[in-house]
């Protein structure tokens, strides 16, 4: 984990039971409340492109985009669609005023020289370590899809991660080890998902705040040991 965010959560852990699970665009508003003014910033391919929708105007956050673009806008509705200008999930978006073009090398320089301080991503597992697991489940089967993912983990200052605390059959995403071919090795600060946030970090995981489920239950679920974030 990168040391700008070992430390523990300075809030006391709110539990919402009655409010939750969090949809996808619930999720995304709740990650774009914790990117600070002024910062650069990639949003992964997926979901993680919806944070741009819930990012406040005149916070000054630069989104830069690994297909070639900073000062990206959110996503662009009916008449604004422009077939040439799409974010690297080829989503038709927005520029807004001083955006730039570049190099595809260019942009990944630019995620490899650290001069992201945060960039969000999708997962499949996250381990109680930080270790993110994105790109490949291992399935036979399975079509990979690294793209610009191991650079943006390794070269962040932060990674945010979005994604839902359980798949489909009910098997947890957050988990003490990562079983899938890892992406980055401990890179992972925060965790952002339908049922809870979770920062990461030395202290181990500690929970934020929780949504339609409560604490316990959520210990009960998770086989990752959980602390509770306390007022600092």
């Amino acid at each position: 984990m990168n040391s700008t965010t070992s430390q523990a959560a300075a809030a006391a852990l709110v539990e919402n039971p009655e409010r939750g699970p969090l949809t996808k665009h619930e999720m995304a508003a709740r990650v774009a409340r914790d990117i600070p003014a002024g910062s650069f910033v990639n949003l992964g391919i997926g979901q993680p492109t919806l944070v741009a929708d819930h990012l406040p105007q005149g916070a000054g956050v630069v989104l830069h985009t690994e297909n070639g673009m900073l000062n990206m806008g959110p996503a662009a509705r009916e008449n604004e669609v422009d077939p040439d200008l799409t974010n690297a999930g080829k989503i038709p978006v927005t520029e807004l005023p001083g955006a730039a073009y570049f190099h595809h090398a260019d942009s990944f320089a630019m995620m490899r020289g650290g001069h992201l301080d945060i960039c969000v991503l999708g997962a499949y597992q996250v381990s109680a370590a930080g270790d993110l697991a994105n790109w490949h489940t291992g399935a036979p089967d399975a079509i990979p899809a690294v793209g610009g993912a191991m650079d943006l983990a390794i070269g962040a200052k932060r990674v945010f991660v979005m994604m839902t605390l359980f798949t489909k059959d009910g098997v947890p995403k957050l988990v003490p080890e990562c079983t899938y071919p890892v992406t980055g090795l401990g890179c992972v600060d925060r965790v952002y998902t339908d049922r809870a946030t979770f920062h990461v970090g030395s202290g181990g995981v500690t929970v934020l705040e929780t949504f339609g489920i409560t604490y316990d239950r959520l210990a009960d679920r998770l086989e990752v040991p959980l602390v509770r974030a306390k007022a600092v």
